[in-house]
């Protein structure tokens, strides 16, 4: 990869924080297995006590409530599962695949700008045929950038004595995140999304929710019970350092660089002729949905990647392919569903690497053909 190829798919994975890797090689040092009771297994244990701790309290939860897991699509996975037994589960139309694939639930629609509609979600939870509830919302979306009400929504929740599980894995790290303040049982962070490395993330949950969570992965009795294998330490040492390095660079610099370029881009996508999706809604300073009528996804991405750009079209879990985006096609989008890609800034961009993409993009809306909708995506 060229020096002059900037990467603009911070939602698909952030760039990993040099202190992230430092805490992976001092934790790859260790030898011992954390469940061994020697002093090499003691060591070990004391490293992924402290990393559950650092990541328990900075997201608002106990230590003793912080599963370890590989990544956001197991914590969601644990949640769903663990949470949702014996409840019918209700999920929103813009959730990750994550938690979609999950489990086959009932869809809380959003509006035109991917924000849920807490009164809909009412009206099902109020519902006396349903029985008890597991609602599934995340607190900003991966391909959009939508953050929802999730603490409205966790009133209404408790009103009807439903549980609410939330994917904060797009918004740790960038907005403020406390289970607490959220009102959630089940909260799910991955260790990559914030510079981290792959292959770490947890579920942290309120209460005494931990002590009767059965395990998806059973093993040898690790995370007390709740989830076996032994953990990856390098990497959840990784994601607790770059998780404190996120959450201590927000508190004191804000959002307030990335929103503005975030701001520019729009701007000048728009004067192009794309469609700013979501836009009206609250959104991750990072992120931009943009659709250019008449111009495949895919297209826009081969065109932007020569130009030196990487973007994606929605969400990177789809094993390289690129696809109809089911968010865009729940906030009622039609044929731009297939037309928009994301752009989701690092936390190392610099104002020259997003005056060149606003440069780029441009020239690429320009030239870039214009492809004939057919009577059928347009759905008539």
């Amino acid at each position: 990869m060229g020096h002059d190829w900037i990467y603009f798919d911070a939602n698909a994975s952030e760039p990993v924080r040099p202190a992230a890797l430092d805490a992976l090689a001092r934790a790859a040092s260790v030898p011992g297995n954390p469940s061994s009771v020697h002093r090499a297994g003691r060591e070990a244990r004391a490293v992924l006590e402290s990393a559950r701790e650092r990541l328990a309290a900075l997201f608002g939860a106990r230590g003793d409530n912080c599963v370890m897991t590989s990544g956001g699509t197991e914590a969601n996975l644990l949640a769903v599962a663990g949470l949702g037994a014996g409840r019918r589960v209700l999920v929103s139309a813009i959730e990750h695949d994550a938690v979609r694939a999950a489990v086959v639930g009932e869809s809380i629609p959003v509006d035109g700008d991917g924000v849920v509609r807490l009164a809909v979600l009412e009206r099902m939870l109020a519902d006396p045929r349903g029985g008890p509830a597991l609602v599934c919302l995340m607190l900003a979306n991966n391909e959009v950038g939508t953050i929802q009400p999730v603490a409205e929504a966790a009133r209404i929740c408790r009103a009807h004595g439903a549980l609410l599980h939330v994917d904060a894995v797009q918004a740790a790290g960038r907005i403020a995140v406390d289970l607490r303040v959220l009102g959630a049982d089940g909260l799910a962070v991955s260790g990559h999304k914030f510079g981290g490395v792959k292959g770490a993330g947890a579920l942290l949950l309120a209460g005494d929710a931990t002590r009767t969570l059965p395990p998806v992965m059973a093993g040898g009795g690790q995370e007390m019970g709740r989830r076996g294998g032994t953990p990856a330490l390098p990497a959840i040492a990784a994601m607790a350092e770059a998780a404190s390095e996120a959450v201590a660079a927000l508190a004191v610099e804000g959002a307030a660089s990335m929103a503005r370029w975030r701001d520019a881009i729009d701007a000048a996508a728009a004067a192009a002729g794309a469609v700013v999706c979501g836009a009206a809604a609250p959104r991750l300073a990072n992120t931009t949905c943009l659709a250019l009528p008449g111009r495949t996804s895919q297209m826009q991405l081969i065109a932007l990647d020569l130009a030196g750009f990487g973007v994606s079209a929605g969400s990177a879990c789809s094993s390289g392919k690129v696809a109809r985006s089911h968010v865009l096609d729940a906030m009622g989008l039609g044929p731009l569903a297939g037309e928009a890609i994301r752009v989701s800034l690092p936390w190392t961009t610099r104002e020259e690497d997003v005056m060149r993409f606003i440069e780029a993009y441009r020239t690429m809306a320009a030239r870039l053909p214009v492809r004939r909708v057919t009577l059928e995506e347009a759905g008539a």
